[in-house]
């Protein structure tokens, strides 16, 4: 199923949804029919510019959500977190989706309201995914006195078009945990809840300074479908180190482009993103207990076992085999 809208300022996700699915919307909640899945979709107003969806549900088919960009202007800000291990698959256009990860689909991505995007979500998996809405005035007055940033004066100053991904900590995970599972009979759970989604914007806030400060670069829905990927193409095959050159000619970028908006959009380089995932993969792999060290570094193109132990002991604080044995 398909539930695709225009991203207006005033557009209410529940009450259009309710409207889609042909249900009733009680409560600022739409649970879902039974021949559809379980689960359902809640909203929470903590003012006219803050809200917060929260969305927990298993399908019994694969729900496409597209998101169409507003062409008005708007400074409603679009954080969107994704805490799924099932595959997940975003897309900025009509093409094919890219998946963010390969092996953790959980991620924190941020957008203006002049982005389109599809998700996709796959059937039979449980789909745990916040999204919070904010106006930029509001949280620019949130964020009052805190040291000025690049990144967070591209979020709170109108007009701009921007697209961040960040990698969700555990500590985030357990405070969407704590979100979703709040007791709704306490007659605090609204306050407690808002609480909880400032500290959980906090955390993404705490990520992104500590980012580079560079002057930010615009960004449209079709450099963020090339971006993604290029991203699909890094984590596609980690035993070889990817070329910019050639990256950027599938993304029909510049290289000075593509390493602008890469750095912009993931935070780091594309050589430093693919050495982290590289890194990922290898802990993951050990910690199956089915490959032996050696083994790990040759699938991941190491032909030098011992600068693989150097570089994974730089990235974990331990080298491969005590990192297999704790």
């Amino acid at each position: 199923m398909t539930f695709s809208f225009f991203a207006t300022p005033d557009f209410d996700f529940i009450t259009q949804f309710a409207q889609y699915l042909q249900v009733p919307e009680h409560l600022g909640q739409v649970v879902l029919p039974e021949h559809l899945g379980q689960g359902y979709v809640r909203k929470l107003l903590f003012g006219a510019d803050f809200k917060l969806t929260i969305h927990r549900y298993v399908l019994r088919e694969d729900l496409l959500i597209k998101r169409q960009a507003f062409g008005g202007g708007s400074d409603q800000i679009t954080i969107f977190f994704y805490n799924n291990e099932q595959p997940l698959d975003i897309a900025y256009t009509n093409h094919a989706q890219v998946r963010f990860s390969q092996r953790d689909e959980s991620a924190v991505q941020l957008t203006s309201n002049d982005l389109s995007s599809t998700i996709c979500f796959p059937a039979h998996h449980a789909v745990h995914y916040l999204v919070v809405a904010i106006k930029a005035p509001r949280l620019k007055a949130m964020l009052a006195g805190s040291e000025s940033h690049a990144v967070l004066s591209t979020l709170t100053e109108a007009d701009n078009s921007f697209l961040f991904f960040e990698r969700m900590t555990a500590e985030a995970k357990l405070l969407l945990k704590h979100i979703t599972e709040v007791n709704q009979q306490d007659s605090l759970s609204h306050f407690y809840t808002q609480v909880k989604v400032q500290e959980l914007l906090y955390l993404v806030f705490r990520q992104l300074v500590l980012r580079e400060s560079a002057p930010h670069q615009p960004i449209n829905s079709a450099d963020a479908e090339r971006l993604l990927q290029v991203h699909n193409l890094l984590l596609s095959d980690l035993s070889t180190p990817p070329v910019l050159r050639e990256l950027a000619q599938q993304a029909a970028m510049s290289e000075t482009k593509l390493k602008q908006l890469f750095k912009q959009t993931f935070g780091s380089s594309v050589y430093t993103y693919y050495q982290q995932a590289r890194m990922k993969e290898a802990a993951f792999l050990l910690k199956q207990g089915q490959h032996s060290v050696a083994e790990v570094g040759y699938e991941l193109g190491f032909s030098n076992l011992s600068h693989f132990s150097r570089l994974f002991e730089k990235h974990y604080g331990l080298n491969p085999k005590r990192y297999a044995q704790s």
